[in-house]
């Protein structure tokens, strides 16, 4: 089969689609054809060897598809079952092996690209707003990259739940991508010499009660400054980079602040857990309290620019790798998502894959 193969980490070129051996299940594993392989920051960190996996590796950890063989023991999925799943290594590929016991079943009505572009960055907002912070009705809250996938979802929620989201982007396009989730002001964070002044400037000169931020080294200064006396600062990536080292004092003196650096993996550690949270945000897509958008759709060997594309900052939205469809989805080729839900990257020169219920 296909996929795209890391054996030295460094940037996007070292993503290289290669012939690979067809995966096999072991004890309590499933083989699932991917229809669809979301593309996160943690993709680029595992190629950069940020977070290290042993070499060679197939990077992506978020996907959904057909279970097409199970292994002994295997009792959560049984073959031809529509499913997803999150913080698995290997979905840039045809094929992966998943554990049997982190498969999200799907249901009728969520399709398969609607599920790799939302299971990981919607149960992460998820645990954001409800465990780490929660989030109550008249909250003023921040939200660093408002316009990307996981700052779209984040100010849909927080919305939703009776926020008031001031959002930061870097250009005017992106804000008003984010106002239309929901936010209530947008920071042009190019546009300000300081940041945490203007934001308080908009919430009537306070502090916030909490920032939530995935960009990390360039925004956390500003993250801090833009507290109230015992808030809270979410940090919950590093896509500008990892923070520096810092004296925890500093939290003292900027009014006894708090600080957390959650992961997804501990707040769907057991499998009850992870079920509840995925039904979650499938009823807040059922709902359209999240709306989930697909911007760039791209082929395995175009794996490279899609992580050029995410880190340049070139886009907003969701990004999907799609692999070539298979035997399964050739014989069930029709789509279970709304044209609405889902987009097309303008100038994409990728065909469109249709995909498979």
């Amino acid at each position: 089969m296909r996929a795209i193969q890391v054996y030295e980490v460094g940037g996007p070129e070292v993503l290289q689609e290669a012939e690979v051996d067809q995966p096999r299940p072991g004890p309590g594993e499933a083989v699932v054809e991917v229809a669809a392989s979301g593309v996160n920051f943690l993709d680029v960190y595992h190629r950069e060897g940020r977070y290290s996996l042993p070499l060679p590796f197939t990077p992506g950890t978020e996907g959904a598809g057909t279970v097409v063989e199970v292994g002994p023991g295997v009792a959560d999925v049984a073959v031809g079952d529509r499913v997803g799943w999150v913080e698995i290594p290997g979905t840039y590929a045809e094929r992966a092996v998943v554990d049997s016991s982190r498969l999200v079943p799907l249901p009728d009505d969520i399709g398969f690209e609607t599920a790799a572009a939302v299971l990981l960055q919607g149960m992460t907002a998820h645990y954001l707003v409800k465990d780490a912070y929660p989030v109550q009705g008249g909250d003023t809250v921040l939200v660093h990259a408002a316009a990307g996938g996981m700052g779209l979802l984040l100010t849909q929620l927080i919305t939703h739940l009776g926020g008031r989201v001031i959002g930061t982007t870097s250009t005017t396009a992106k804000a008003e991508l984010a106002k239309r989730a929901g936010a209530a002001e947008v920071v042009l964070s190019s546009a300000v010499d300081d940041l945490a002044a203007e934001v308080r400037r908009l919430n009537g000169g306070q502090g916030l009660p909490v920032v939530f931020d995935g960009v990390g080294a360039h925004t956390f200064d500003a993250s801090l400054a833009s507290l109230r006396t015992r808030g809270h600062l979410v940090l919950f990536g590093a896509a500008s980079g990892a923070v520096p080292p810092f004296d925890p004092i500093r939290l003292a003196h900027g009014g006894s602040l708090t600080l957390i650096r959650p992961s997804l993996g501990h707040f769907i550690a057991d499998r009850s857990e992870l079920l509840r949270r995925a039904a979650d945000v499938f009823e807040w897509v059922r709902s359209k309290a999240l709306e989930v958008t697909v911007t760039g759709r791209y082929a395995l060997s175009e794996a490279a620019r899609a992580h050029s594309d995410l880190e340049a900052r070139r886009t907003t939205g969701k990004l999907l790798v799609v692999p070539p469809p298979g035997r399964i989805a050739r014989r069930r080729p029709h789509s279970t998502v709304s044209p609405d839900v889902v987009g097309r990257r303008p100038g994409q020169p990728v065909s469109r894959v249709e995909e498979r219920p």
